[in-house]
């Protein structure tokens, strides 16, 4: 069997290390754009008083679904202050806020090219394939290799792990769009861009969200594995029980993200169906311009 083994390991080693020693430049920038952003970010959350923010949370939550998740935010929030977490979980969540926002950049313009062409769309599935069935841990190994330790690994793996639902959900939303409510929008003479920005996107943004909503969820998911990579946060709280054996840190770590994972999915599939909340203060406000306008 030795004969015929293939050093695909090797190659692949190899690869990395050119990359590394061919992009030095561009990497270092990189990193210390990904690490002024989270650790800026990261800064002001924990500076700022946790009842402030806890508030600002829960107004939030009031604001595009209702008073229910406003009360219930401020609970579970109030929970991770009282595990000793609070923290930890900003600096997770500022994680998760600039991993989600570079995936989201980088994969809606992917999915409004695959869907509007089919060649790019037949190329990039498989690749969307084989991002998504790739054990999350692997993605650590280019991540440590490029970046060493810290936030900037994590993020790295994030994004790669975290991209693919924002790609598909971006394709299929406008491929889903009526073809005669384009055709009407080419009839009158519109662009292919003033189609997209006023047709196809509106009307595709309820699936979009919910690949927004996909890709955060992704995110945290991978926050245990981002604190592996030195990642300060919930994840480093998770790793860091599992190693000392001590259950009670890794559950109120793990608490802790899923509070933060509860709260942002709901908040995002809110932003997708805004029409469906009516108790929300948005929607009571539409409500009443509604009203006023008969």
């Amino acid at each position: 069997m030795e004969m015929i083994r293939i050093p695909l390991g090797d190659w692949v080693k190899d690869g990395l290390d050119w990359f590394k020693s061919s992009f030095r430049g561009a990497l270092d920038v990189t990193s210390d754009a990904i690490d002024w952003l989270v650790g800026g970010l990261g800064d002001v959350l924990t500076a700022v008083p946790f009842p402030v923010l806890i508030l600002l949370f829960a107004l939030l939550g009031w604001l595009v679904r209702s008073w229910q998740l406003a009360i219930g935010t401020a609970v579970t929030m109030l929970l991770i202050v009282a595990m000793d977490q609070w923290d930890n979980a900003m600096l997770t969540l500022a994680l998760v806020l600039v991993s989600v926002l570079i995936a989201i950049l980088i994969a809606v313009p992917l999915g409004i090219l695959a869907a509007r062409s089919d060649t790019f769309s037949a190329v990039i599935r498989p690749v969307l394939d084989f991002m998504q069935t790739m054990p999350a841990f692997v993605y650590l190994i280019p991540a440590v290799l490029f970046f060493t330790a810290g936030f900037v690994p994590g993020v790295f793996a994030t994004i790669l792990f975290s991209l693919p639902p924002g790609v598909r959900f971006t394709e299929l939303g406008i491929r889903g769009v009526d073809a005669e409510t384009v055709e009407a929008g080419q009839a009158f003479g519109a662009t292919p861009g003033k189609i997209l920005r006023g047709i196809q996107l509106p009307l595709a943004t309820p699936t979009i969200m919910a690949g927004v909503n996909q890709v955060i969820m992704l995110a945290l998911s991978m926050a245990v594995v981002a604190g592996m990579a030195g990642a300060n946060g919930l994840g480093k709280e998770v790793v860091a029980g599992i190693m000392q054996m001590q259950i009670g840190k890794g559950v109120e770590a793990g608490l802790s993200v899923v509070i933060l994972a509860v709260f942002l999915d709901r908040v995002t599939a809110a932003l997708g169906n805004p029409g469906e909340y009516r108790r929300s203060l948005l929607g009571m406000a539409r409500k009443r311009r509604a009203g006023a306008a008969r």
